[in-house]
């Protein structure tokens, strides 16, 4: 009777003759023949420092060399880490907190030009069109389009700037 010794858990086992000829029993079940198959590394997650196995193609197409968990772990990592301050891809001079002033300031949410009240369209002008400048005086509500005409047809900055001198 044919005894072999599994190559993962070193555990004696029975394996047919036919088995051993086509070179099938090297291990002793589905659970070891799995283990023995795995060929990455067991690294630490970045983040939570949770066990976690990588094959050699994560470990190869990672371009940081930092390895996570799940996505969520990942996330934390890109948001917090990676993508913040001047690596963010909106970041713009620094200066992103005027929408938040302007809805802060009870002024109603209603394009000036042309009196719409819906929210999906609604944008915030710099009226000196200058984004550094976030007074409360300079942002005003616009819809998008007529936010696009008073950047690109000067009789609709006229407009405007005849409406707001009033």
């Amino acid at each position: 009777m044919p005894k072999n010794i599994c190559l993962e858990c070193k555990n004696i086992f029975y394996a047919k003759p036919s088995h051993i000829k086509k070179g099938w029993g090297k291990y002793c079940s589905a659970i070891c023949r799995n283990k023995g198959n795995l060929k990455g590394k067991i690294v630490n997650c970045s983040i939570c420092n949770k066990k976690v196995y990588k094959s050699p193609l994560a470990l190869k197409r990672s371009k940081s060399g930092k390895y996570f968990c799940n996505k969520q772990c990942q996330t934390i990592w890109r948001n917090e880490k990676v993508f913040i301050g001047e690596n963010h891809k909106n970041w713009k001079y620094g200066e992103s907190a005027y929408r938040r002033i302007l809805i802060d300031s009870n002024i109603d949410r209603v394009c000036i030009l042309c009196k719409t009240t819906d929210k999906r369209v609604l944008m915030i002008h710099h009226y000196d069109k200058n984004r550094k400048n976030n007074n409360l005086t300079n942002l005003i509500w616009l819809c998008s389009n007529c936010h696009y005409l008073v950047h690109h047809y000067k009789n609709e900055f006229d407009k405007l700037t005849l409406l707001l001198n009033k």
